[in-house]
């Protein structure tokens, strides 16, 4: 099982849910709020006056097999809207009750 982070501007909220329903995804904890600037490219995401905009984040754990398809499915995603900004995260689960 591998632990997939994504962090993504809140307007890709509903096209961030729905690659994950299309590709069987079907657990995940969703943060509403969370702010932050990309490493890369991009404006801040603060809530504030000067930076208004805001990022969310979920957190799946999926299957192995799943992971490639689902990092492909997000990087579409991202290409589509790059102003926006969305960022997948990859970990490797040892152990879960």
């Amino acid at each position: 099982m591998k632990s997939v982070l994504i962090t993504f501007d809140q307007a890709h909220y509903e096209n961030v849910i729905a690659t994950l329903e299309r590709m069987n995804c079907r657990g995940f904890t969703y943060w509403d709020r969370v702010q932050g600037r990309g490493s890369k490219t991009g404006q801040p995401h603060f809530g504030s006056h000067a930076w208004p905009s805001m990022n969310s984040a979920i957190i799946a754990v999926v299957e192995d097999s799943r992971v490639e398809n689902l990092l492909a499915a997000l990087k579409e995603l991202d290409k589509k809207k790059d102003q926006l900004g969305l960022r997948a995260f990859v970990w490797g689960i040892e152990q879960s009750i």
